[in-house]
């Protein structure tokens, strides 16, 4: 690149819901990948819970798709999680909006999220490359997920 080239900044706005999220589960004897291919995702023991985990509460939490296209767990029992839970609304349980990595427990379960790192909002420019640790330049705005 000569000093006259345009300068394309890399960006982590990908398409929506790309990446491949999922939620890499372990428990007492098991272990699993589940693809988080809906909106929302029911966590627990009831009939209609898309991820079913014996020894959890009938509705133990959910894994929404967001409009922003990020992945956030609602925590409605008992839980570890790495940050405590903010609640978004009142008489919300709390909220936890997942990154690549982001780990959490119900349990005996242990379920940590994972999504290729270009479309991890979280990583700047995606991904570690020109990232992490150093002065990030900003980012164009997200584009408008509800067009797509």
């Amino acid at each position: 690149m000569t000093s006259h080239d345009p300068v394309h900044p890399t960006t982590t706005h990908s398409t929506w819901g790309a990446g491949r999220p999922r939620l890499l589960v372990s428990g007492p004897n098991e272990r699993f990948e589940f693809e988080l291919s809906a909106d929302i995702v029911k966590i627990g023991t009831a009939p209609d819970a898309e991820l079913n985990l014996a020894g959890t509460k009938a509705l133990h939490a959910e894994v929404r798709h967001e409009a922003d296209d990020e992945y956030v767990l609602f925590v409605h029992g008992s839980a570890e999680t790495e940050v405590e839970p903010i609640p978004l609304s009142p008489g919300d349980d709390g909220a936890v909006v997942l990154r690549t990595g982001s780990h959490f427990a119900f349990g005996d379960w242990s379920l940590v999220f994972q999504r290729d790192e270009f479309a991890d909002h979280g990583r700047p420019y995606g991904g570690r490359e020109g990232g992490e640790s150093d002065v990030q330049r900003k980012q164009p705005p997200r584009p408008d997920y509800r067009k797509q």
